[in-house]
C-alpha cells in the first residue's frame, strides 16, 4: 500500500540528493581503478560499465528507501513509476568514458523534481574534491560556500565549452558548427562531461555552453546548480532544455551564443 506524502521540503530534498550523490560518488570512485566496458549503448563508442549500474543502484535503493513512493529515472535503468509526484532524474557517472580513461572529469548527479519542475539537486564531482549543490529559488553552493556565476563577457572573449556525441554522422554536423563557431569566441573546451561543464559555468571555468544531444539526466541537476548562480539555461530562441540543444550562460552572452547558432544548424544533424 502506498503511504501519503505531505508536500515536499525542497531543502529536504536537496539535503537527500547530497547524501546520495555523496555516497554513489565514493563508490564510483572506488571502483574506478582498472575498470573495463561493461556494454556499448547506442553505439560503440558510448560505453557503460559495471560500476554505472552499480552505482545507479545504490542511488535507487538509498532514494526509495527513504521516499518509497517517488519516480526514479535514470540513465541506465529506466523509470519506475511514483505517486508521490516527486520524481529523481539520476546519472550514475556522467562522462562515462572520463571515468574509463581515468580522468577526474566525471561526475554523480541526482536532481528531484517536482510536478515537472526541478526543484533540488546535488552534482558530486569526486575526482577534483567538490560538492555542488542547489535548491530552487534558494540558490547554490560548491562545498558549502555560496555560487554566484561571473558577470557575461562580449562573446569573443567567451571560452565556450561544448560536447560531441556518439554517432558519426552528428559529429561530423557538429564539427561543422565549431568550424563557424570558434572564429567569433575565445577558444573552445571539450571536456567530456555536460554535468561538470554547466556545474563549471557557476564557478567560472568557463563562460558558456551548448551542446547536442543531452537528455534530462545530463542536464536537470547540474543545470540547477548553473541557473541558480545566475546561468541562464535553455534551448534555441530562449525554449527549454532539450535533446535537440542545449544552451547555457549569463544572459546577454546566452542570446549573442544562441544568435550565433541558429543558422548553423547546431540543434539538426546536417
Amino acid at each position: 500500500m502506498s503511504t501519503t506524502h505531505a508536500a515536499p521540503d525542497r531543502e529536504s530534498l536537496r539535503d537527500l540528493a547530497v547524501r546520495v550523490a555523496a555516497e554513489a560518488g565514493d563508490l564510483a570512485a572506488g571502483g574506478q581503478a582498472g575498470i573495463t566496458v561493461l556494454d556499448t549503448k547506442s553505439s560503440p563508442t558510448d560505453v557503460v560499465t559495471r560500476m554505472d549500474r552499480a552505482t545507479e543502484d545504490l542511488i535507487r535503493a538509498r532514494l526509495l528507501a527513504v521516499r518509497p513512493d517517488d519516480a526514479v529515472l535514470g540513465e541506465e535503468g529506466g523509470g519506475e513509476e511514483g505517486t508521490s509526484g516527486v520524481r529523481w532524474i539520476v546519472d550514475p557517472i556522467d562522462g562515462t568514458v572520463n571515468y574509463l580513461y581515468g580522468s577526474p572529469d566525471w561526475g554523480v548527479a541526482v536532481a528531484a523534481e517536482v510536478d515537472g519542475v526541478v526543484v533540488a539537486s546535488a552534482v558530486n564531482v569526486p575526482a577534483r574534491g567538490e560538492m555542488f549543490e542547489a535548491v530552487l529559488g534558494g540558490g547554490s553552493r560548491r562545498n558549502g560556500e555560496p555560487l554566484q556565476a561571473p558577470p557575461a563577457v562580449p562573446l569573443e572573449l567567451a571560452l565556450v565549452a561544448t560536447g560531441f556525441g556518439y554517432f558519426a554522422e552528428r559529429r561530423i554536423q557538429q564539427a561543422k558548427v565549431l568550424l563557424e563557431v570558434v572564429p567569433h569566441i575565445r577558444d573552445i573546451r571539450r571536456g567530456g562531461s555536460a554535468a561538470v561543464d554547466l556545474t563549471g559555468l557557476a564557478t567560472g571555468r568557463c563562460n558558456a555552453y551548448y551542446e547536442r544531444g543531452l537528455h534530462a539526466w545530463d542536464w536537470s541537476a547540474p543545470g540547477l546548480v548553473a541557473s541558480e548562480a545566475g546561468i541562464r539555461v535553455g534551448g534555441p530562441g530562449g525554449g527549454p532544455p532539450g535533446n535537440d540543444l542545449v544552451i547555457a550562460g549569463r544572459p546577454e552572452l546566452y542570446d549573442a551564443l544562441d544568435a550565433l547558432l541558429a543558422p548553423l544548424g547546431a540543434d539538426t544533424d546536417g
